[in-house]
């Protein structure tokens, strides 16, 4: 789901910016390899771990390219930049798809460790530090459209407080966090998995506001309120309660 989110995402705004540059054409096949691959293996097929490491470099590749293109413009490291620059939250979504899909690996040869910790551990640190990042990202263009709307404050305060709870289940400790915590945590999971449909439908009636509305589709789709981004939280959040 991250990976088909990463494809959706980096596809629209790539196509708006003209894919001035050939390069932004790699994300999009690393994504789409990357999501074939899962697809497979959810079906009985080899996981192979060249795509995601593939995904993890391109992923990279593109936060230094996309850190360069705010760097580059007038007033360097700005706020105006920031908001109207590359994102550098995508490229890095990328690697982290890339990433969860090796984690992946082990676990599904029926390995109980990850790089030598506890899979389930390893893989809640990771969901953590994805909800965190995605929340960022999202409170960086919430902030731009000046939190219009109340709704908007949801995935900037609740996803940060489940990956904090996701963290401490990573940390070391007793196997299993408190029954309290624990149901805590599920119940924020829950949220954030609905939270990325709900996002959808928000975003849907940002486009749908739009002059035009969604009989100017072609146009309002590109400038309106991202489609793609709020599923990654529900990708992730899944993740997280897989893991816990």
């Amino acid at each position: 789901m991250l990976a088909a989110s990463v494809l959706s995402d980096s596809a629209l705004e790539h196509y708006r910016g003209g894919f001035e540059n050939p390069g932004m054409f790699a994300p999009l096949a690393s994504a789409a390899v990357v999501l074939a691959c899962s697809l497979a293996s959810s079906l009985g097929g080899s996981r192979r771990a060249a795509p995601y490491a593939t995904a993890i470099a391109v992923g990279a590749a593109g936060l230094g390219f996309h850190a360069y293109n705010v760097l580059r413009r007038p007033g360097g490291l700005s706020w105006a930049n920031l908001f109207y620059a590359a994102p550098l939250g995508a490229p890095a979504a990328l690697a982290l798809a890339g990433t969860i899909g090796l984690a992946a690996r082990p676990v599904a040869q029926g390995s109980a460790t990850i790089a030598g910790l506890p899979a389930g551990r390893a893989l809640c640190g990771l969901a953590a530090f994805g909800l965190a990042g995605t929340s960022a990202e999202a409170a960086l263009l919430h902030f731009r459209g000046a939190f219009q709307h109340p709704a908007m404050w949801v995935p900037v305060t609740v996803p940060p407080v489940t990956a904090l709870l996701l963290a401490g289940a990573a940390l070391p400790g007793p196997a299993r966090p408190r029954r309290t915590t624990w149901r805590t945590t599920r119940f924020l999971l829950d949220a954030c998995t609905w939270l990325g449909a709900l996002g959808m439908v928000f975003h849907a009636r940002g486009i749908a506001r739009q002059m035009g509305g969604w009989r100017n589709w072609s146009q309002n789709v590109l400038a309106g309120p991202p489609l793609p981004a709020p599923p990654s939280f529900s990708a992730l959040a899944l993740a997280g309660r897989a893991a816990l």
